[in-house]
């Protein structure tokens, strides 16, 4: 069925159905979340288990080992990380992409059910957990208030602001920074607990047992059923001194004879500064599937109806991503509206009728904008990917149009009526058209299937790119005909060549006649494209200029909190004075680690501090240029080591050992890690070898503590309570009507200064009796490592190299050739992870879905011109803009990246077009009975022109990104850059080559059917 022609016959139904897709599409639009990348629903299940006190080496020994046998047997599990921290274990267990994260967190519960009576009795319940927010933290909060104190503050942004914050849709989790957690504080006097000969475990579990509400069952009373209950519990601190303790020889005294017990606060962990003032901060998270604009807008809503309800309140936004997102959104908008006015500006200026470029201009918010209700339907979001899908093919879209209403004109110009030349045209040209668009969505859709993370990141932008393409198809078919047929006038009849085309035809009809010269000229072109490739270096996504960064400060272990603290401090006034930051919010006692293949996973350190700079939005140095500053005034602190984190991918590159023997793995890893710092133009290098820190060890004297009755679980909780206080789930609570509040017991703090003290504790004898712990243990001092790392249950210790900026690639060439990394201890090896492993596995990606874009392209033209060789010479043309590309990245000294590729496989559907218009005539032409000569040269006459108008809007629509007029040019411009190189070679040779290339494939079909002939006709005659 001719579309075209019904569509020019009967108006309506074509202009109904474009009403119904522009009103979808629209209606799409207003409801398509907005961020900075596509969410990633990689299947993460954390385990997380909690044995407070416990050293990392006891935890790797007891626990992490035990959940990381028991899970590793599930099914569709890609990999495992642990993390082993002072008495924290975390286990991260991703899946296959397919996997269900539902079914993936049941499977990974039973299996920790199974295992959860191996584990030792004292360990808090595992925490089995489904990762569902989304691209970390959205924004941060510094929080201060006017006459607070930091528990009223701390307890106001963990009840109030929480429960605000959570009513906001999208967002998935609510953290507080800093603060105090409030807590009743039972002081023991060592003096008075050794005078009556009492252990503080005792008192502590005395406590746990008093200090209790329980059910107590029914009875009837009158008739009437009654509920019965226990109350043991107090109001406040004060009623609590009051509680009478048993001691061992039986009397019993108040706990203020033996504690001060106090309403105070927990020990703190963190502590927060924004530019060296105090303040307590909070971080948001969203959950997956939401618009990262429309959640940060909603909880800044929210927050600033928190400070006019308090106006004592002030919060102050300190860290987003929300900006970028926006940001890239507002510039992408702004690309496409500029690349569309180009294309069309280019059409007017082949054309010269503002008929004709009205009619062709139709063709973009037609295709586009159906396109969105095609995201909405597959889940998608505007997002940087599916943008530049959109941004890559706004020249693409409007080239149908072109080629339909230039054929049309040309029709015109024989002085044929609109409609008439209409009907005539679009039949003339439907197949080129048709086998255009076809080629272009069969190049985009394998993109869609890419294997790993790189897909999941291109499937949006295949599907994105393959849609508009089609609804371009339908527009050139339906829409574009039928208002010519209507809108345009009878033209002039067109006389004679002008000067460039009568050149052109003449260059042709020589390279015709030299066919091998010209094609060995263009085999020469090709060699020397790829002889290009060494000369261009090789990165994952090329280097942006961010808002923020992120500085880890670590210090040495055991270092306390206010030394960190000071330290922070010293370093934040050492950068101060850069005029380009904004704010400087620091966090001493931070829970950020130095990377690794699950990223930051290590629990809360005191050592550790993060600076998180914010710098100003008017600045002329770039962010690694600011970051070298900081790095230089920082370098000379002593006993210190700085890193950079986090940032966007292919920021850093990280380099995995793994091995079961900790001393060989350390001492591979120290050789590495000093081979890469001596490398140049590296930015910070850090490594996640642990550093060793002191402990004490109590070792039970087995005999004599057997004659007194004395277990090693009572020394060791003795030693626990006085130190730290009994684990929380035995701790007894304070219930208040909005909260609950831990008791805890432990030895006044000043008294934890004297390590002698801790021989002299009691513990219970199997008599009733006590006995202090010298005298059935042996106190010593010794070290271990202050955090464990395991990937895929061996350990392993990770290397992060911040780039600096430079290529990727290009740096782990030169770590691949250190002696040290090639001459590994056995024992030891690499492996792969971070953003290395999804840089190789993005490249073999991608060169698989260009190769199953061309058979896709061969297959597509195969059904559509039901010939076997001329898709061969379609296809020649696609090599023919490798030159161009790799010339323009080596001219404006850019780097092969992630957006390089996706230019290199959209020039595949480019090239491929202009052949096709050019063979497609020619086919028609020998059809019509002219010679194949004749035929090929009124194919590049009449062909030309589309050709050239088609390029020129393609290369006019990705101009502004070339230019790096938007927000992300950073991530944009190499692949536009790429792409009008590209186009450049491959429209200027496939003029000339594809048909001396036309004319070789031809006489070889013909030379190879002469033979298939004579042997047929051998075969008869025998």
């Amino acid at each position: 069925m001719n579309f075209s022609a019904w569509s020019i016959h009967r108006p309506l139904p074509a202009i109904l159905v474009f009403i119904l897709l522009t009103a979808a599409g629209l209606v799409a639009f207003n409801r398509l979340a907005v961020s900075q990348f596509p969410d990633l629903t990689v299947p993460v299940v954390n385990v997380t288990v909690t044995l407070p006190g416990a050293s990392p080496s006891t935890l790797e020994t007891q626990v992490t080992r035990k959940v990381e046998d028991a899970t590793a047997s599930i099914p569709a599990l890609d990999n495992m990380v642990s993390i082993v921290n002072e008495g924290v274990s975390t286990t991260v267990l991703t899946f296959e992409i397919e996997k269900d994260g539902t079914i993936a967190k049941d499977e990974v519960r039973d299996a920790i059910d199974r295992v959860r009576i191996d584990l030792p009795a004292d360990v808090e319940p595992p925490i089995v957990s489904l990762v569902n927010v989304t691209g970390g933290d959205m924004l941060h909060y510094a929080v201060t208030a006017d006459g607070w104190s930091d528990e009223e503050l701390s307890w106001f942004i963990d009840d109030t602001v929480a429960k605000r914050l959570f009513a906001v849709p999208g967002v998935g989790a609510v953290r507080r920074i800093g603060g105090v957690d409030r807590e009743i504080r039972v002081a023991l006097r060592p003096e008075a607990v050794q005078g009556f000969g009492a252990s503080p475990a005792l008192i502590s579990q005395q406590l746990a047992r008093i200090q209790q509400e329980q059910p107590g069952g029914r009875t009837t009373v009158g008739g009437s059923e009654q509920a019965v209950r226990t109350l043991g519990t107090v109001t406040d601190a004060a009623d609590l001194a009051d509680f009478p303790i048993s001691m061992p020889d039986g009397r019993s005294v108040r706990l203020s004879t033996l504690a001060t017990v106090t309403d105070g606060n927990a020990t703190v962990s963190q502590r927060t500064t924004l530019d060296g003032r105090p303040v307590i901060g909070f971080a948001v998270q969203r959950t997956t599937n939401t618009s990262e604009v429309d959640v940060g807008n909603a909880v800044r809503e929210a927050v600033a109806k928190l400070q006019d309800e308090q106006p004592r309140l002030r919060m102050v936004e300190v860290a987003s991503t929300t900006q970028v997102a926006e940001d890239s959104f507002e510039s992408s908008m702004h690309m496409l509206y500029e690349g569309a006015a180009l294309a069309v500006l280019v059409v007017f200026l082949f054309l010269r009728d503002w008929r004709a470029t009205f009619i062709s201009a139709v063709a973009l918010p037609l295709s586009i904008i159906p396109t969105f209700a095609v995201m909405y339907w597959f889940g998608f979001s505007l997002n940087m990917i599916t943008l530049l899908a959109l941004a890559v093919v706004v020249g693409i879209l409007v080239d149908d149009a072109i080629v339909e209403v230039e054929n049309i004109d040309r029709h015109l110009r024989m002085g044929k009526a609109p409609k008439t030349a209409a009907l005539e045209a679009a039949d003339e040209i439907g197949l080129a058209v048709i086998a255009t668009s076809c080629t272009l969505a069969a190049v985009f859709i394998p993109v869609a299937f890419m294997p790993g993370i790189p897909g999941k990141f291109f499937r949006e932008f295949g599907w994105t790119a393959a849609a508009a393409v089609m609804f371009s198809l339908l527009v050139a078919r339906l829409i574009t005909p039928m208002m010519a047929a209507y809108l345009l006038k009878p033209l002039p009849e067109h006389k004679g060549d002008s000067k460039l085309m009568q050149w052109y035809l003449r260059f042709v009809d020589n390279s015709l006649r030299h066919r091998n010269r010209t094609l060995a000229v263009a085999l020469g072109i090709f060699i020397g494209s790829l002889a290009l490739l060494p000369l261009l270096k090789v990165t994952f996504i090329p280097p942006t200029d961010g808002i923020q960064s992120s500085v880890l400060l670590e210090l040495p272990p055991g270092t306390a909190l206010a030394t960190t603290e000071e330290v922070a401090e010293t370093a934040r006034q050492r950068i101060a004075d850069i005029p380009e930051i904004e704010h400087v919010f620091v966090t001493a006692g931070s829970t950020s680690g130095p990377g690794g293949p699950a990223g930051d996973l290590s629990s809360a350190e005191l050592r550790k501090a993060t600076l998180t700079i914010r710098w100003k939005d008017d600045r002329d140095p770039t962010q690694y240029e600011l970051e070298s500053q900081v790095r230089e005034r920082l370098a000379d602190l002593p006993g210190l080591r700085l890193s950079f984190q986090g940032g966007e991918p292919g920021r850093a590159l990280q380099l995995v050992l793994a091995g079961d023997d900790p001393v060989k793995l350390a001492e591979a890893a120290r050789d590495v890690e000093r081979g890469i710092r001596q490398l140049p133009g590296l930015g910070t290098v850090s490594s996640s070898a642990a550093l060793v820190r002191p402990e004490i060890i109590v070792r039970p004297d087995a005999a004599r503590a057997a004659d007194l009755g004395v277990s090693t679980a009572d020394i060791a909780a003795a030693t626990r309570v006085a130190t730290r206080g009994d684990y929380e789930q035995f701790l007894s609570k304070l219930n208040l009507p909005e909260r609950q509040v831990p008791i805890r017991v432990q030895l006044d703090e000043a008294a934890l200064s004297d390590p002698a003290l801790l021989g002299q504790l009691r513990v219970p004898t199997a008599s009733g009796g006590s006995v202090p712990l010298s005298s059935v243990a042996e106190i010593t001092t010794a070290s271990g490592p202050s955090q464990i790392d395991r990937f895929d249950r061996r350990r392993n210790v990770t290397i992060t190299v911040d780039l600096n900026g430079m290529a990727m690639g290009e740096v782990e060439k030169q770590i691949d050739a250190l002696p040290a990394l090639q001459n590994l201890p056995p024992g030891v090896e690499r492996q792969a992870a971070g953003d290395s492993e999804v840089f190789a596995e993005m490249f073999g990606g991608f060169v698989m879905a260009m190769v199953a874009g061309i058979f896709c392209v061969y297959g597509v033209l195969l059904l559509l011109f039901n010939h076997a060789s001329q898709p061969i010479t379609i296809l020649v043309a696609v090599p023919l803009a490798a030159g161009g590309a790799f010339g323009a990245l080596l001219v404006t000294g850019l780097d092969i990246s992630l957006s390089v590729l996706i230019g290199l496989i959209l020039l595949i559907g480019i090239a491929v077009k202009n052949s096709i218009l050019l063979v497609d005539y020619a086919v028609m032409a020998q059809e019509q009975g002219m010679s194949r000569h004749e035929a090929l040269m009124d194919a590049c006459h009449k062909r030309a022109r589309p050709v050239i108008m088609t390029t020129m809007a393609m290369g006019a629509g990705m101009l502004p990104i070339a230019l790096g007029l938007t927000a992300d040019a950073s991530f944009r411009m190499p692949m536009a850059v790429a792409v009008i190189g590209g186009l450049i070679t491959s429209t200027v040779l496939s003029l000339v080559v594809v048909p001396a290339a036309f004319t070789l494939v031809d006489d070889v079909e013909e030379w190879v059917v002469r033979k298939l002939k004579r042997r047929q006709t051998a075969a008869v005659a025998s």
